[in-house]
């Protein structure tokens, strides 16, 4: 069975993420197939829509596949390199996509599964998503644009989400403008066949509803005056300070890996004012240094693999992260640059 499917339904193109029992993780075949599918689509004249959805019911996407990743590290490989530079460039594609692009945030929509729906221009989501970009957990950065999405977010709110790497709801994704629109789970079938013959925009009025209130635009208060630091040690303390729900995230922040909240958040500052171009080539420094450090590898042994849930990272506290290691990760890759400028004439 392949793991992506293509198929044409009155002028509607659908893509069909089916890898269900992997909650449809992207593998390096399946992006490749989704470049080539959607550059086709954007001259076809017949496909005035795309759709891309989920196989299953657990959700659109659970990001890329981190065990191919952890193994591929293990054999000091360049296959992840190449699938982020692919799956990049699949994100520069749907960003400056030529036809409506819709995407069903239903259930886990996480890491890469955000790159591939929350550059879309019609995105939406239900009372099952939970998404997000977890990535300091297995200590890893927001990639895939993540970092330039959630700089963007209402006040400091992409930044705690970037840090804690917290599940949000769909109420959440519409409040940090990853999403645009809510759409009960139930009437998803009938929105894909409405979007058969009617347009994009015709097709979700019928079917959007008044989204449930974000409980994390309730928190704005502490998070803009947290996160403003721009030193993640002053964040955790502020944090801490204000107690309550804001002292629980400053706990999840410093259980992450150090290297990683710190780049992470310097990643997010740097990031602002860039296209999205120019942000994918800032995450790909990013991710080629991560691949060779300790954490992120030590991440996915504890989360995925061994599942101890007991990652040792090394350094093991924000403090022993120097400023100086953190501007490693942003150091120019020379011959190895994405250099996603370049290619843009290769689609649309």
């Amino acid at each position: 069975m392949a793991e992506v499917l293509f198929e044409k339904r009155g002028h509607l193109g659908v893509v069909t993420l089916n890898r269900p029992q992997a909650v449809n993780a992207l593998t390096s075949g399946m992006v490749h197939a989704m470049l080539e599918q959607l550059t086709a689509w954007a001259d076809d004249d017949a496909v005035k829509t795309v759709l891309v959805r989920g196989a299953g019911d657990r959700g659109l996407c659970a990001g890329g596949d981190i065990v191919a990743i952890y193994d591929d590290m293990l054999r000091h490989g360049d296959q992840t390199a190449d699938f982020w530079a692919a799956e990049y460039r699949l994100n520069s594609l749907i960003s400056r996509y030529p036809k409506p692009y819709v995407a069903f945030m239903d259930g886990l929509v996480l890491g890469g599964g955000v790159g591939i729906s929350a550059h879309g221009s019609v995105r939406v989501v239900t009372e099952r998503t939970r998404t997000g970009m977890p990535e300091t957990t297995i200590g890893f950065v927001p990639d895939v644009g993540g970092t330039l999405l959630l700089s963007r977010s209402p006040g400091e709110s992409g930044t705690h989400a970037a840090l804690t790497g917290a599940h949000l709801s769909g109420a959440d994704a519409l409040f940090l403008g990853l999403a645009d629109h809510f759409v009960p789970s139930e009437s998803l079938p009938a929105l894909a066949e409405a979007l058969e013959s009617s347009t994009a925009e015709a097709a979700v009025e019928r079917f959007v509803q008044e989204p449930p209130a974000s409980g994390l635009e309730a928190q704005r208060e502490w998070i803009d005056d947290a996160y403003a630091a721009d030193d993640a040690e002053e964040i955790v303390g502020r944090l801490r300070a204000a107690g309550g729900e804001a002292a629980a995230a400053a706990e999840t922040i410093v259980a992450k890996s150090p290297t990683a909240v710190k780049v992470t958040l310097e990643s997010l500052r740097r990031v602002r004012g860039l296209s999205l171009e120019e942000a994918l080539e800032q995450e790909y420094r990013v991710g080629l240094r991560c691949l060779t450090g300790a954490d992120f590898r030590e991440g996915i042994r504890a989360q995925v693999v061994d599942k101890d849930r007991k990652p040792q990272w090394k350094p093991a506290s924000l403090a022993e992260v120097s400023p100086a290691a953190v501007a490693g990760f942003f150091a120019p890759l020379g011959d190895r640059e994405l250099k996603l400028h370049s290619k843009e004439s290769d689609h649309v």
